[in-house]
């Protein structure tokens, strides 16, 4: 959440670069808001002072056996008026939180302006696409044969969206997930194994809510109201709400595998078929909180590990520097790592990084006391490390041969047994 003496000390700078992010924002209804709940405060606290003095008056008078019925009707006005603006309070500052919580994070000031994912920059290139002297077949065509994914039966479970992992695709699956976390705790990242299922509250502070509220699945009934984690990044960010972290821990460095629940699968076009785009698929995260003079580089640390896990594959990859419209909603500064994928003939986000400074914070009352002795709100940084679900498609696409084998990279074969090829059933 923006720090609301920013607004108040220039609302209109602030509202330029929010716009940056969403070209519909605007500060004059919250920056009214704020001056209402101010100038009721500030009636409030002029009414109880009142009624204190008052109060005295009538213990002066009852002292001395004087009458005070008039000063105790006086009292009973105030009481009166005090308590009809103090339930106006509460729903002028639950209306002015709810608007706020619907701010974007500003964007850092070296970010692109634009609205286009086109404008992106390209800030690194790995490696080079591969060449093939057969007609390749995307990941769809490959598992005709190979058998790794029946995404019929997923549908017959669940409807579309909802694949199932078949022998070797489930174990490729977990040897990813495994490569991937043991590199992440050799970059001195400790692991979690957190819910799947979070609170409303809980996702309110990572800035999935309220406004993405029609985009997670929820359990609802008499007994439970969750919401299941469209990423892990939600429940890492929720383990320190309301807490003050003890600055000689920082930065503390977290990782975690989950399955992720997003309600947008399909929304795109039929070229994002299989596993490109679906309800549910697997991610390892990076989740980091940070003095806000140290977020800078650990964002730097969570982008090499996350690379390290590519170049450990041997995939072509791409880094580019998101544009202010393309960055989350949380985000201040965002790096989409990408490989190609040549099935679709297209680079695919696989990674994406971003430092959301003070606003998740904010929003969960997540601090540490600086050298000041001070109390100040962490950064926190999150990022993929990695979704699996497009890196299978990569591994698949890229790795394929003549006879529709797949070879597997050398990092994932001692988590398969030894095996170094997937070859088609007969």
């Amino acid at each position: 959440m923006i720090d609301i003496r920013l607004i108040r000390k220039n609302w209109q700078e602030v509202e330029a670069k929010l716009r940056h992010k969403e070209p519909t924002v605007e500060l004059a209804p919250i920056v009214a808001l704020d001056e209402e709940i101010r100038d009721t405060k500030t009636q409030v606290e002029k009414l109880k002072a009142k009624r204190n003095e008052v109060s005295q008056q009538i213990g002066v008078l009852k002292r001395q056996g004087k009458d005070a019925t008039d000063l105790m009707h006086e009292v009973g006005a105030h009481a009166e008026q005090i308590h009809s603006l103090d339930n106006r309070l509460t729903e002028l500052e639950a209306h002015f939180i709810d608007l706020l919580a619907r701010l974007p994070n500003l964007p850092m000031d070296d970010i692109t302006i634009s609205q286009s994912p086109q404008d992106n920059v390209v800030i690194k290139e790995v490696g080079k696409k591969p060449t093939f002297d057969f007609p390749f077949k995307n990941h769809l065509e490959l598992n005709e044969r190979l058998n790794l994914f029946d995404f019929k039966r997923g549908a017959k479970l669940a409807g579309t969206g909802w694949p199932v992992y078949r022998n070797l695709g489930a174990r490729l699956e977990w040897a990813l997930i495994n490569y991937m976390i043991g590199i992440h705790l050799k970059n001195g990242f400790m692991q979690w194994m957190p819910p799947v299922v979070v609170r409303r509250d809980v996702m309110f502070a990572s800035g999935q809510l309220p406004k993405f509220d029609n985009q997670q699945f929820k359990i609802e009934d008499k007994d439970f109201h969750f919401y299941l984690i469209p990423t892990a990044e939600v429940s890492l960010n929720g383990l320190h709400s309301e807490e003050v972290i003890p600055e000689g821990e920082l930065p503390l460095k977290y990782v975690a595998y989950t399955p992720c629940f997003r309600r947008e699968a399909g929304a795109a076009g039929s070229q994002e078929r299989g596993l490109i785009r679906m309800h549910q698929f697997n991610k390892v995260e990076m989740f980091c909180f940070a003095k806000p003079e140290e977020s800078s580089a650990v964002f730097e640390m969570m982008m090499a590990s996350a690379e390290e896990i590519l170049n450990g594959l041997g995939l072509h990859y791409r880094n580019a520097l998101l544009v202010t419209g393309d960055m989350s909603f949380a985000s201040a500064r965002t790096i989409d790592i990408e490989v190609w994928l040549p099935g679709q003939n297209r680079y695919y986000e696989v990674s994406s990084v971003s430092n959301c400074t003070d606003y998740q914070s904010r929003r969960a009352n997540i601090r540490f006391r600086n050298k000041e002795d001070k109390l100040e709100y962490v950064h926190t940084l999150n990022g993929s490390g990695l979704a699996t679900s497009r890196l299978m498609v990569a591994l698949l696409e890229n790795n394929q041969n003549a006879d529709g084998s797949v070879n597997i990279p050398a990092v994932l074969q001692p988590y398969l047994g030894g095996l170094k090829k997937l070859v088609p059933e007969e």
